[in-house]
């Protein structure tokens, strides 16, 4: 696979930013890691050598940032407001300056948001915010109700990063307007802590009318291992 490292200043956080790309051409996708996972993450637990056949083709072309989410929604040091303050500092790295370089790049409007665990929150919640930017979610083990991170705050800020709200608050029609063209794909594992937040939002979903595909994975559990096995199905089916 052809990779690449960058490393830029970013003035939303007033310091350098981490990312590594896979892939000459194709459909961009930005996958996130795990749980305050660095942006090497997907890479040293062979995420990227899964799927390696569609980045050598030209068929994907793989951009995964770093995370912050050690100083946002795992920050109790500060406030919860200021969490999610963060947390939106980091959107405007990924939407103003990852996302943009990776249209630019492979000449493709719309992009692929895919990540497993808590990258399956970024996935889902950068997705939805952002239809016009994407073709496909593709979350996997996923968690979509962030406000056990939040001390018993909220805001309207929180809102509108927490799927379940922003999502199960808009009425029918309009997330059919919006979503309509977006594919969504939710896949869970049986032994999974993330089991019933998939099945809810999938009930979510259906009951908006979103079309998407809910993946249950019958004796497996929430680690690299199935998410290694199944993110190259879902590439395929694209």
């Amino acid at each position: 696979m052809q990779e690449h490292y960058r490393k830029w200043y970013t003035p939303y956080f007033e310091h350098e930013f981490e990312m590594l790309v896979f892939g000459h051409a194709g459909k961009p996708i930005i996958l996130f890691p795990t749980s305050q996972g660095k942006y090497y993450q997907n890479k040293d637990f062979g995420l990227l050598d899964s799927i390696s056949w569609f980045i050598d083709e030209g068929l994907v072309k793989v951009y995964c940032p770093d995370s912050r989410d050690n100083m946002s929604w795992y920050n109790k040091d500060i406030h919860p407001a200021d969490r999610v303050k963060t947390h939106l500092a980091y959107e405007r790295v990924i939407m103003n300056e990852v996302a943009i370089a990776a249209r630019n790049e492979t000449g493709i409007d719309k992009l692929i948001f895919a990540g497993a665990s808590f990258g399956g929150y970024h996935a889902m919640n950068f997705g939805l915010k952002f239809p016009h930017f994407t073709s496909h979610i593709i979350s996997m083990s996923g968690a979509f109700d962030m406000r056990s991170f939040m001390d018993g705050f909220y805001n309207d800020e929180f809102y509108y990063n927490n799927p379940v709200d922003f999502a199960g608050g808009m009425p029918s029609y309009e997330m059919q307007l919006q979503f309509g063209d977006v594919n969504i794909i939710l896949g869970v594992a049986e032994h999974d802590a993330c089991k019933d937040e998939n099945f809810n939002f999938s009930n979510l979903l259906n009951e908006k009318g979103i079309n998407h595909w809910f993946d249950f994975w019958q004796g497996h559990s929430h680690d690299w291992p199935i998410w290694r096995e199944k993110l190259p199905l879902y590439l395929s089916k694209l």
